[in-house]
């Protein structure tokens, strides 16, 4: 038996959920995303990874800016889903939406709830220095992430991780967790479990204003800022007028004024302690390695970083 489903998507993380579900044998009635917007250089409108992949697979995509008028509500009615799966869409979904289904919504959340509700739970968990994450099934509700939980997976935070390898390792985590999530919807096995009261947190947006690194905080919280922003936005310094952000780096040895270079290999003096950059890129070009951009624009030992 296979469930007719509404999917409702927008960025790469929620691309391998939606093909997981496809791959399951589960009918996808429509797949709603984020409109197309301007990107790139010559600000062309770019469809979301997830209408790209949907279409590619000649699914239906809608892309309404909201799903507050009747019009939307009804629309969305029509297609009589027995569920709607929910990743990373962008918008709130209003409760004659979450009503609709014949099952109800359902969404993949990357976090382990209470904790980090919200936008940016990935960034989050890596810039709170947490050290386990996973991924859950929740049951929707009005509230912010409030509904209780069917499923959950969980991974280490490795000293290593950036956003970017946490991102990829929970969507295929998220993938398997949802598709065997809705084999237990269709048979009944499902069992739902309320969130806990105590622990709860808020993962809000990134601002653009906490992506520029303060070098008068600890080498240790700015190695986790650093790899949490990482690669995007970008945590970011400026060099002689010039922003320069960090991809990766490492904890070093040293002691200096804030924002000091402590050798000529982009060893830099913190609040307290140093850390080593190993990945930087200059704005408007590519990421390099440390070697490969100190070539090209050297930093020698005494320089200060903005």
């Amino acid at each position: 038996m296979s469930l007719r489903l509404v999917f409702m998507g927008s960025p790469d993380f929620a691309v391998p959920p939606l093909s997981a579900l496809i791959a399951a044998g589960h009918e996808i009635a429509c797949v709603y995303s984020q409109p197309p917007r301007p990107a790139g250089r010559g600000r062309n409108e770019r469809p979301t990874p997830v209408h790209a992949f949907a279409a590619a697979c000649g699914i239906e995509v809608r892309t309404p800016k909201s799903l507050k008028k009747p019009p939307e509500q009804d629309a969305f009615a029509a297609l009589k889903p027995d569920a709607a799966i929910v990743v990373a869409y962008g918008l709130i979904l209003p409760k004659p939406i979450l009503d609709a289904p014949r099952l109800g919504a359902f969404n993949l959340h990357g976090s382990l709830l209470p904790r980090w509700r919200g936008a940016a739970p990935i960034q989050r968990a890596i810039m709170a220095g947490d050290r386990v994450t996973g991924v859950q099934v929740m049951r929707m509700e009005e509230g912010l992430d409030t509904g209780p939980v069917l499923a959950s997976a969980e991974t280490e935070i490795g000293f290593d991780d950036t956003t970017g390898t946490l991102h990829d390792r929970l969507a295929d985590l998220g993938a398997k967790l949802l598709a065997d999530t809705l084999a237990k919807i269709e048979h009944g096995e499902a069992r739902e479990t309320p969130q806990a009261e105590q622990g709860v947190t808020y993962a809000s947006k990134i601002t653009a204003a906490e992506a520029r690194i303060d070098w008068t905080r600890s080498a240790r919280d700015l190695d986790f800022h650093i790899r949490g922003l990482s690669p995007f936005p970008g945590a970011w310094f400026d060099l002689a007028g010039v922003r320069v952000k960090v991809l990766n780096c490492r904890l070093g040895i040293g002691k200096g004024a804030p924002g000091e270079a402590l050798d000529d290999a982009l060893l830099i003096a913190c609040g307290d302690g140093a850390l080593r950059l190993t990945q930087v890129q200059r704005e408007g070009r590519g990421p390099l390695a440390t070697g490969d951009f100190l070539r090209g624009h050297p930093v020698p030992a005494g320089s200060r970083l903005g």
